[in-house]
């Protein structure tokens, strides 16, 4: 039943105005209040590893490095004085093998630059194959 003849019907209409304005003082107060921390020292973890060793003909060389950036290869110290010479120490090493696996056994402690040293020697000599010993527990 209308009761109302000859009246139209107003339809309720949501002003979404009020809604953004709320919502745009919620998001300013939040970035606002937020705080970004840097982290200026990050605790590092050796990976660790469980696997099968795998039996290889290849020759492999060992690569170590210590602390304080002392390198020896296959148990021998060698002297660094640059890559190219870490790289002649590698070719000697590997003897006549064309493709040896080399192997980085890097301290916990020891600088990044010097792993990546022997990465570069080992490039420079031409051994694509460079891999990295874990410990597991």
């Amino acid at each position: 039943m209308n009761f109302q003849r000859g009246r139209t019907r107003e339809e309720p209409e949501i002003n979404l105005i009020p809604l953004i304005d709320v919502l745009m003082v919620i998001l300013i107060f939040m970035m606002v209040t937020t705080t970004y921390s840097k982290y200026s020292e990050l605790q590092i973890n050796l990976p660790q590893a469980t696997g099968e060793k795998v039996s290889s003909q290849d020759k492999q060389i060992t690569v170590a490095v210590d602390a304080s950036e002392h390198y020896a290869i296959n148990s021998v110290a060698t002297a660094f004085t640059n890559v190219d010479s870490l790289s002649q120490s590698l070719r000697k090493a590997a003897g006549d093998q064309k493709e040896p696996t080399v192997i980085i056994n890097a301290d916990a402690k020891a600088p990044h630059q010097s792993v990546i040293n022997i990465m570069e020697a080992a490039r420079l000599a031409g051994y694509n194959r460079v891999t990295f010993t874990t410990s597991h527990q």
